[in-house]
């Protein structure tokens, strides 16, 4: 009879930072470097980072949607429990 709409999606515009701007900037710095216009960079971790996420589709698709991973802690504090609530049935102290 009726039906549940959907939320309005959040689209957050970012006021001070232009994404496509940084990304054209660092293809022309690398595209320099490969002609011999810049000298070679230095190694640094930060070139690194965040790469193995962007080659992954399932992991770029939980970073997009920003949910977080099951921490081990907390699988263990829901364990902890259940074995403390399977006690206590057992012994009759519910």
């Amino acid at each position: 009879m009726f039906t549940m709409r959907k939320p309005r999606g959040f689209n957050h515009p970012y006021i001070y930072v232009d994404e496509r701007k940084e990304k054209l900037a660092k293809m022309e710095e690398s595209a320099k470097r490969e002609l011999g216009m810049l000298p070679e960079k230095e190694f640094s971790p930060e070139d690194i980072r965040g790469k193995f996420v962007e080659g992954t589709t399932h992991l770029k698709r939980r970073k997009e949607s920003g949910r977080k991973p099951v921490h081990l802690g907390v699988i263990l504090v829901i364990i902890a429990l259940l074995i403390y609530l399977w006690y206590a049935i057992s012994t009759g102290i519910i």
